[in-house]
């Protein structure tokens, strides 16, 4: 029953980072700390890293806490929370900043209804260069007016 919970627990986490991550997005790195954000849509730097990866840091470092909760025995369904934000990263990585931003050039001949709407959709919110009026939307749940033929 233990498992069970766990695994609950932690695709319970998985999608709700999705709407953390949407959150976080729109009021947070289009709000107060655009500052670190606006380097992701102004590539006015050469480096390969960007002050927009330090979001990265705060949700690895949350789910670090996580697994140190669990590992010192102080909340047993830190572990599947954890996992689950782990996870997320890792999907989101792949698809926003492996696929999507070809920070590492692989994927590029991707062409399915998927790929293609997912892509459109994010050149969409680039559109707007600035802190106000930048669609947000979530990695997973695309809206389905980007999946055209």
């Amino acid at each position: 029953m233990q498992t069970l919970f766990w695994i609950l627990i932690f695709i319970g986490t998985f999608i709700g980072m999705e709407g953390m991550a949407w959150t976080t997005h729109k009021y947070v790195m289009h709000g107060f700390l655009w500052s670190l954000h606006s380097d992701h849509h102004h590539k006015k730097h050469k480096s390969w890293w960007e002050r927009n990866d330090f979001f990265f840091v705060f949700y690895a470092s949350i789910s670090i806490g996580c697994f140190l909760l669990w590992k010192n025995e102080i909340a047993w369904y830190a572990l599947p929370i954890g996992l689950g934000i782990l996870a997320y990263g890792i999907t989101y990585f792949f698809v926003h900043d492996i696929f999507i931003h070809q920070r590492f050039k692989v994927f590029k001949n991707a062409n399915n209804r998927y790929a293609k709407g997912l892509r459109r959709a994010h050149k969409m919110h680039h559109k707007h260069l600035g802190k106000q009026d930048g669609e947000c939307f979530g990695m997973l749940l695309v809206p389905f007016k980007y999946f055209k033929n």
